[in-house]
């Protein structure tokens, strides 16, 4: 009753629902005013053409079976004026009760109610019982991921939703969703904000302000995460409340300025996880080229451990007999002191001393310049919208305007000589078909692009990129990373760094004894002992009850690795 109740209310209430019931309403008179015309005349020729004389209730009778096609058969005319008369009767029967009458009442009230029933199926309040979760301030393009992850690891999660109706669909998806307005301190004390591990505040910039403030009423100590559109927000959204802002497009472009391969041969570091720091390097001019991975002797030098290899957009295994090949990435781990010996062992090699070209001058394409000319290494921009030119000033050492798929553009821009081809465009099928244009021009390129869609990665990867990375990804690594109280890793699109419970039955074993490697493709890069030891991942490692395995892999690696050890792993 108190469901039916609501129903009720919320069709009274909402004035589209009242202009709804009054349509349907005004049908249904029009309806009975049409029976009603239909009895008169009824009466009028039967009793002064066919000289028959009916009561009032034969004539409403006889007008409803006609209408609605039953034809009882019972009382007819004999006349033709009466014939006639029933033909009119029974075709606007036809079209105004078995036709129309639907349509108004579907239209009119049953969808309504059905809508609003089902606004009401999301819940408008988390459990009392639930703490620990992550509140999520609205569906954005990687809340998606962020919540898968958030899942697979244990860790509770909650979506806050505006509109009843799309929070209602999320719900009948499996979406974690809570009902409530994001400018309402009750809604966030309904979504248990104060006993939340993190808020996140992932709207524009002027909502999420408002969104910060009014947590802050219900939730003075709990962290908020906000997320930045304009570097001038910043300041604002931090004065508000925020503890951490992230700017993702500017940190996107930072991340792939990283991924280059010029200069001089160097380590670039993408994380840390408890003292250990993970990194990449080129190998292209260096003596490493044509070596297996036991023949480097990296180990020897500078006591890192080769964990994988980029190759062509993906992680690969690194095993002893590896062969790195010219255009190889590996991916090492390793104390700071250990990277440090690495580069000096390094910083001998020229890569290549040519401008590094990167397409497109918008916020990614900018930031990942000035992460460039920070580290003194040369750019050569290309630009298609003059617009651009004004907001790009003399960013680059070289601005190119004009458009990136003709091929005299590029060789002007240097795409002969580039050590690497930064693709920054948020458009994915730019990026392909430049992808596959700049790889064409010069094979031995490093190209690193932008990726949107998850989808568009296999295809990234044929097209000839050596890397690549999506806003996505990286709003998923650096919310989780800080859900996690850790440093982000950012690896590459769809590989990234987890931590899983040892799986049991393996205690007492050796990493290399447990086969986990074999079994499910992770690479295991260090182990976490119960009292927070942290040690390099060899095949000696010993394996104790309560340890933590510390893994990099991909999304495929790591189902594989939760379906061969469904039911030995306890919740992280």
């Amino acid at each position: 009753m108190k469901v039916l109740g609501s129903l009720i209310a919320s069709l009274v209430l909402e004035q589209e629902q009242r202009r709804n019931l009054r349509v349907l309403l005004r049908y249904v008179g029009f309806l009975l005013a049409c029976i009603a015309l239909y009895s008169v005349l009824f009466h009028f020729i039967m009793l002064n053409v066919e000289g028959r004389e009916h009561s009032w209730i034969t004539g409403i009778y006889w007008t409803l079976t006609v209408m609605s096609t039953l034809g009882f058969g019972d009382i007819t005319f004999e006349s033709d004026l009466g014939r006639l008369f029933s033909i009119l009767v029974l075709m606007s029967g036809v079209v105004l009760l078995l036709i129309v009458l639907p349509f108004v009442f579907i239209r009119s009230f049953y969808a309504p109610w059905l809508e609003a029933r089902l606004r009401l199926t999301a819940p408008r309040k988390v459990p009392d019982d639930l703490s620990g979760h992550v509140l999520l301030c609205g569906m954005d393009s990687f809340s998606p991921d962020l919540a898968l992850r958030l899942s697979q690891q244990g860790i509770p999660y909650r979506v806050m939703e505006e509109d009843p109706a799309r929070a209602a669909a999320m719900h009948q998806q499996g979406i974690a969703v809570v009902t409530g307005a994001l400018d309402s301190a009750e809604s966030f004390a309904r979504a248990g904000a104060d006993r939340a591990r993190m808020i996140v505040a992932n709207q524009d910039d002027a909502m999420n302000t408002n969104i910060i403030l009014t947590a802050r009423e219900v939730a003075p100590n709990v962290p908020i995460v906000a997320l930045a559109e304009n570097y001038d927000s910043v300041d604002i959204l931090s004065l508000s409340g925020a503890n951490h802002v992230l700017q993702l497009k500017r940190h996107l472009g930072e991340q792939l300025a990283q991924r280059v391969n010029a200069g001089y041969a160097q380590s670039h570091v993408i994380g840390s996880y408890r003292g250990l720091q993970i990194a990449e390097f080129p190998i292209h001019n260096t003596p490493l080229v044509g070596r297996t991975i036991r023949e480097s002797g990296l180990r020897d030098i500078a006591g890192v451990t080769v964990v994988g290899i980029w190759e062509h957009a993906r992680l690969q295994p690194a095993h002893p007999d590896t062969v790195l090949r010219d255009l190889s990435f590996p991916v090492v781990v390793g104390t700071e002191e250990m990277i440090q010996e690495l580069d000096e062992f390094l910083c001998i090699y020229d890569v290549n001393v040519h401008p590094v070209l990167v397409i497109g001058g918008g916020k990614v394409g900018r930031a990942a310049t000035r992460a460039l000319k920070r580290k003194g290494i040369p750019v050569h921009m290309v630009e298609k919208d003059p617009a651009m030119v004004s907001r790009i000033g003399d960013l680059p050492d070289r601005l190119i305007v004009g458009d990136a798929a003709r091929r005299e553009v590029l060789t002007e821009a240097g795409i002969d000589a580039a050590p690497t081809v930064l693709l920054t465009t948020n458009d994915d099928a730019v990026n392909l078909y430049l992808c596959v244009y700049c790889r064409r021009l010069n094979p031995e390129t490093r190209i690193v692009s932008r990726i949107t869609h998850q989808r568009n990665v296999p295809s990234i990867r044929r097209a000839g990129a050596d890397l690549a990375l999506s806003y996505g990804e990286l709003g998923v690594e650096s919310i989780y990373s800080l859900v996690q109280n850790r440093s982000q890793v950012i690896l590459g699109q769809g590989v990234e760094l987890s931590t899983f419970p040892l799986p049991a039955g393996l205690e007492g074993s050796t990493l290399a004894q447990s086969g986990i490697g074999a079994a499910s493709g992770v690479n295991v890069i260090a182990v976490e002992s119960s009292d927070g030891g942290v040690t390099f991942a060899r095949g000696s490692t010993p394996l104790n009850p309560g340890d933590q395995l510390v893994v990099i892999a991909s999304r495929e690696q790591m189902e594989r690795f939760r379906e061969v050890f469904r039911g030995k792993l306890r919740p992280a």
